[in-house]
């Protein structure tokens, strides 16, 4: 049955607790979270009465009652022209609401600023550290330095999901990507200022070994044979030469040395095992993963974050520190960003960022088609104890409509914005 055969209506005094209502006005002109919704209380009932409707929209199949008795209707009574009233309670709530919906939106437009611009610097110092290795040093460890001070400034560190304009950056996203995780791992984990530097420049560095390793294997989305596999391998060996000649810590090198080995000895390039690798390499080997799942070089392979976390923690937990593998589920939440979740309303949405002290409450953006695209709701679950996330969905089974106005990204690309207090997403 269709939406619009369940379409029925009844006059604001049937109203009761359990019907579920459509309002038939827009988001700004009602105080409610959505238009949709099933009535709960009371004050919802009187709240609905008081907004000059003639008539509501209800749902019989969604609703647990059905409506009151219509009231018999009584002679016209001359209309006494009514005092101005004061804005309501609900309705100035709402309008907080939307004030906080426009700050998040120049906030994650200032983070999305900053992301390019660090996406961008990963870029110059990677292709100028051959012909200028000590500047692009420099730049690198200002880079770092910008960011570790960044994170340090307050308590709660919000991460991002960012959006993926650019195209044909992956190897300098991921990078970023590492850092930015591994960074904000080795805060919650207290590391020093300097091992949360260390860990930057190693991420940042991890991979340089790529650029001896020809595309035609590391842009191949076909199954790698043996033989691809063990040179792609080399890249380790390559990143440490590389490493060594342009000055890089002995930190950073045992990063690039051990970003592949995991802590059950089933790594490369050594099979080294436990405390016979480096402590801020563990947690790089760790991220690393986590994004090489979410961002395959075969898309058509790239899991949903969730999916990614999941495999790791329920299938792959041997491999990694326990610790850093427990503060990276912790930083990103059971649904990661970038994850499609059905909340327990029936809504759909995409979870776009995650507070890391509180993983289960993330900000998602709601899909709402009585509400435009451009002005799409995020939705704080922090500030609506009422919903949570009853189950993840890969973005290929949304319907059309619901897929566009998401527009889940093809990649899963994180950053950071420090700059809310108290908890929340800024």
């Amino acid at each position: 049955m269709s939406e619009a055969d369940n379409r029925q209506y009844i006059t604001p005094d049937q109203l009761c607790v359990g019907l579920f209502v459509h309002l038939d006005l827009s988001w700004m002109d009602h105080p409610f979270t959505f238009s949709s919704f099933k009535i709960k209380s009371q004050d919802q009932i009187d709240t609905i009465r008081g907004l000059g409707l003639t008539r509501v929209r209800f749902d019989p199949a969604k609703s647990d009652v059905k409506p009151l008795a219509a009231p018999v209707a009584t002679p016209p009574v001359a209309p006494v022209p009514a005092e101005p009233q004061p804005e309501s309670p609900a309705i100035l709530a709402k309008r907080q609401r939307i004030e906080k919906l426009s700050q998040q939106r120049a906030a994650i437009a200032e983070c999305e600023k900053k992301f390019q611009g660090a996406a961008t610097a990963v870029k110059n110092i990677t292709r100028n550290l051959f012909a200028r290795p000590q500047e692009s040093l420099r730049e690198a460890g200002e880079l770092v330095g910008q960011m570790v001070d960044s994170m340090l400034t307050d308590k709660d560190v919000a991460i991002h999901l960012m959006n993926d304009k650019v195209a044909g950056e992956e190897v300098y996203f991921h990078s970023l990507n590492v850092a930015v995780l591994a960074m904000i791992i080795g805060k919650e984990l207290k590391l020093s200022t300097e091992d949360i530097r260390t860990l930057g420049i190693g991420a940042m560095f991890h991979d340089i070994g790529m650029v001896e390793i020809p595309e035609k294997i590391t842009l191949k989305t076909d199954p790698l044979t043996r033989a691809e596999i063990d040179f792609m391998r080399q890249h380790v060996q390559y990143g440490v030469d590389i490493g060594k000649r342009v000055g890089l810590t002995p930190g950073a090198l045992a990063i690039i040395a051990q970003h592949h080995e995991y802590i059950d000895g089933t790594g490369y390039p050594k099979g080294a095992k436990g405390e016979k690798i480096y402590p801020l390499a563990k947690i790089i080997t760790l991220v690393n993963d986590y994004d090489e799942l979410c961002n395959h070089i075969n898309p058509a392979e790239s899991m949903t974050p969730h999916e990614a976390l999941s495999l790791m923690f329920s299938q792959h937990r041997n491999r990694y520190d326990p610790p850093a593998l427990k503060m990276l589920v912790r930083c990103l939440g059971v649904y990661p960003p970038g994850t499609i979740v059905k909340l327990s309303n029936e809504i759909i949405g995409m979870v776009v960022s995650v507070n890391s002290s509180k993983p289960l409450k993330p900000s998602v953006l709601v899909y709402d088609p009585e509400v435009p695209k451009n002005e799409a709701i995020i939705l704080d679950l922090e500030t609506e104890p009422e919903i949570n996330v009853s189950k993840s969905i890969k973005p290929g089974q949304l319907p059309r409509q619901i897929y566009d106005y998401l527009s889940p990204r093809r990649r899963m690309t994180y950053f950071f914005d420090p700059s809310q207090q108290g908890g929340g997403t800024a």
